[in-house]
């Protein structure tokens, strides 16, 4: 394999047969190239789903309420429904036995500050187990707890970008934040998966923000993390009851859409698993269909080479050539060719696939990439049918009589 006579006849026998090698080698980079930009852009969408996805819990359902659109039991239309406490209360008490985490939030704005340094923020008021459905990660101290809530705490949670804006080269735990004229204890610091606006936030408890800010008991939404081992079908069953529940409650006419509006995860989940299935089915199909093109091809150019190759053959045998190094000579040219063209497409897709990132992000095709490992496989497979395509007839030329293959027009 390593002869150096063996490498330079192969070498020869490449740049004498140019266009024969050029147009075999194209076949293969081709297929390798399609293949990879294919899978590329199918990890493409695939980042993009679960990049949207995230920052939140899977198993998450949102309520959130608005005006009456249509009259209903005497009530007008217009009316504005408002969460309150004891609406939380009624979830956790009904729906206990499905339901894994449960918050509500109050959403406010408010002016930061702590020493010099101020700016605006969002304020979300929140119960303990909102950390698990918003994947809040803790870098420095902890989160809101119960006791905070009974006690009516002024403790808070902040952002690391918060941190970095009002704390510059101070540490921010136990220090105390002024929020709108009223000082908080920072007792945590988070980083979130959701990009800089989810790492501007600021948490405190939900009790505290309603005894401060209006002395109210109102809840701006209700925050379900479901049991997670539900089904799509199930969990979506499952919000829709809690949807008929409340509507029913708050004497909200069921074709109202408006007043009360319930975001169920699941339902996108299915449907982003459903198009993901469908789209990875297509793309292999095409994929390998490619493959098995650049596999035929391959294997129609390395019957055609041997074939021509047949004088040659017969030569070789005349001078007391063995069948080893005939066939050994046109599967390592077969396997060379492969190889490098193999190569080049991987090289091509990859560099295509990075020319057209900012292009196809506006596509919302994030980061299109695809594992060596796959492509590598698939080039792999190519160069075993390039192999095997050189050897069959190449084993079948070599025993050819010398005088036969000399005749051979």
């Amino acid at each position: 394999m390593f002869d150096l006579d063996l490498w330079r006849e192969i070498f020869q026998s490449i740049n004498k047969n140019r266009v024969r090698s050029l147009l075999s080698g194209f076949t293969i980079a081709f297929a390798i190239l399609l293949f990879t930009v294919l899978f590329g852009v199918a990890n493409g969408l695939q980042n993009t789903f679960n990049e949207a996805f995230a920052d939140d819990a899977t198993n998450l359902i949102s309520i959130y309420t608005g005006r009456t659109t249509k009259a209903h039991k005497g009530l007008q239309a217009g009316r504005r429904i408002r969460l309150r406490n004891q609406d939380f209360d009624y979830i956790d008490n009904t729906f206990n036995s499905k339901i894994e985490h449960l918050t509500a939030r109050v959403n406010r704005r408010v002016q930061a500050s702590y020493k010099t340094e101020s700016n605006t923020y969002p304020l979300r008021a929140v119960h303990p187990e909102h950390q698990f459905l918003e994947k809040t990660i803790l870098i420095k101290g902890r989160y809101i707890n119960q006791n905070d809530l009974k006690a009516l705490t002024k403790v808070a949670v902040i952002g690391r970008l918060v941190a970095e804006d009002l704390f510059i080269n101070t540490e921010p735990l136990g220090a105390y934040i002024n929020l709108s004229g009223v000082p908080y204890k920072v007792v945590g610091v988070f980083k979130d998966d959701g990009g800089d606006s989810e790492e501007r936030m600021i948490y405190t408890p939900v009790s505290t923000a309603q005894r401060i800010y209006g002395n109210t008991d109102y809840i701006n939404q209700i925050k379900i993390g479901y049991d997670p081992k539900m089904s799509y079908e199930a969990a979506i069953a499952f919000g829709n009851q809690i949807k008929r529940k409340l509507k029913k409650r708050f004497d909200v006419a069921p074709n109202d859409q408006r007043a009360i509006r319930v975001r169920n995860r699941a339902e996108a989940t299915r449907n982003v698993n459903a198009m993901t299935v469908g789209l990875s089915i297509i793309i292999l199909v095409v994929g390998f269909g490619t493959l098995i093109a650049g596999v035929v091809g391959v294997s129609n150019i390395m019957i055609f080479i041997v074939k021509e190759r047949t004088k040659e053959i017969g030569i070789r045998k005349a001078l007391g050539a063995s069948p080893k190094s005939i066939v050994s000579i046109i599967l390592v040219e077969a396997v060379l060719i492969t190889a490098i063209a193999g190569y080049m497409g991987l090289l091509l897709g990859i560099g295509i696939l990075k020319v057209a990132a900012p292009v196809l992000e506006d596509y919302f095709i994030k980061d299109p990439g695809v594992s060596n490992s796959l492509v590598v496989g698939a080039t792999m497979l190519l160069i075993l049918a390039g192999a095997i395509a050189g050897y069959v007839p190449a084993k079948r030329a070599s025993k050819i009589k010398p005088i036969i293959a000399l005749r051979n027009d």
